[in-house]
């Protein structure tokens, strides 16, 4: 029951001295739960050891692009059938060493060799028809020649029978008649003679047009068959130049069409590495830059030489000149690995390249701080090397970074490493 001679005042005062603690106390836990619900999530903790860790630093840059591929000669031929056959018997197998005229494999045509035979006869037949034609027309000739000197010799006796007649007539035993007759036949065997004279030249001259038909139809047939002999030799496959035998891509009994190739051979004393780059780093490729060629048994240096224009299957084949001592082991077929400089960039700031990172792109990765936590930076990238990237912003020279995967962070700005 109240104290009813308490003042309202006093009445207050101690009213609140009895409420003071509990409601202090209620403050205290309101307070405390704000406080509680305010503060950031804990930084989640992560194994360190498995991670990937670099430091940027500041120096000459070299761009470099990396491909690989095999050794292959410098001078390679295949060499293909001159004419069909059949494979009759091969003389040699891959891995022989061979000269120019080392005879590889032999082929067999039947067709051939019976045209050569034939053709060898119509050879014949017309060498017996330009004989002919020869003796015929010195016959002509000839029967031209005594017609002319028989001419001439009627010649020779009617001018001299018209000059008898001429004397005997001033004597009045010839009459003028008789002399007449004389002289016109005289007169007539002289023309005669220029005649016959001038068939017998005409006759001379056109010897030889009369004989180029038969002369050109022997040179016609001399010529199919030096042909015909040459492809029959051609059945013999020769190597046709120095170097190991490389390719027999025939079997015995294969029925093959002229310009198969049937054999190849190449010089294993010059060889030449081409490696196969991605066609994203390939655009900055060019003829003259200097090279690696790594044979697993030795490094030697080297010269972009060719740089195919077309892609394919995501990649561009390239050429590179040995210039360098070539390893021992270096043969043909082996696998090599080339790496082309590209460019040398100085006084900029790299790395080493990240799992995930395109040149002129844009990553975030984990900066250290001592103590063990890493802030997540977002970094521009510039030109990319094999291993090394440019780093244009986002990070110092000094500076140490996670390069590994950390894709399972991406909702986090900040881990501890422990």
């Amino acid at each position: 029951m109240p104290d009813v001679t308490l003042s309202p005042a006093e009445r207050r005062r101690r009213r609140w001295q009895r409420w003071r603690v509990p409601a202090l106390i209620g403050a205290l836990v309101i307070g405390g739960t704000l406080g509680v619900m305010r503060l950031a999530p804990a930084s989640p903790s992560v194994d360190g050891s498995p991670l990937w860790f670099d430091t940027v630093q500041r120096g000459e840059l070299v761009r470099e692009v990396r491909g690989t591929g095999s050794l292959v000669p410098v001078d390679t031929a295949w060499i293909p059938a001159a004419t069909d056959g059949r494979v009759g018997r091969i003389l040699l197998r891959p891995g022989a060493s061979v000269e120019s005229d080392d005879v590889i494999l032999e082929l067999q045509n039947s067709a051939l060799q019976q045209e050569v035979i034939d053709t060898g006869l119509q050879l014949a037949a017309a060498e017996a028809r330009l004989t002919r034609a020869g003796a015929d027309a010195t016959t002509t000739l000839l029967a031209q020649e005594a017609l002319v000197a028989r001419t001439e010799a009627e010649y020779e006796e009617a001018r001299a029978d018209a000059d008898a007649d001429a004397a005997l007539r001033v004597d009045g035993l010839v009459s003028d008649l008789q002399h007449r007759r004389s002289s016109a036949r005289a007169r007539s065997l002289q023309a005669q003679v220029a005649a016959e004279r001038k068939r017998l030249d005409v006759g001379e001259r056109m010897r030889p047009s009369q004989l180029a038909e038969q002369q050109a139809e022997v040179s016609r047939m001399r010529a199919l068959l030096a042909l015909k002999q040459e492809q029959l030799g051609l059945l013999h496959v020769r190597a046709g130049m120095r170097g190991v035998l490389q390719a027999v891509p025939v079997e015995v009994g294969s029925q093959v069409t002229a310009g198969t190739n049937v054999a190849r051979v190449a010089d294993p004393s010059q060889l030449k590495a081409q490696v196969r780059v991605p066609e994203t780093q390939a655009r900055d490729v060019q003829v003259g830059q200097v090279a690696r060629v790594d044979t697993r048994a030795g490094v030697t240096e080297g010269r972009v030489s060719r740089v195919d224009p077309a892609a394919v299957s995501g990649t561009v084949l390239v050429d590179i000149t040995i210039v360098g001592e070539m390893p021992r082991g270096a043969r043909p077929d082996l696998s090599v690995d080339g790496v082309i400089e590209i460019e040398r960039l100085v006084d900029v700031l790299y790395m080493s390249r990240p799992s995930q990172g395109p040149e002129g792109g844009t990553i975030s990765v984990f900066r250290t701080s001592p103590g063990g936590m890493a802030d997540r930076q977002t970094v521009r990238l510039g030109k990319g090397s094999v291993r090394h990237i440019q780093v244009v912003d986002g990070l110092r020279e000094g500076d140490r970074v996670v390069l590994s995967d950390m894709s399972d962070w991406d909702q986090v700005d900040r881990i501890r490493i422990r």
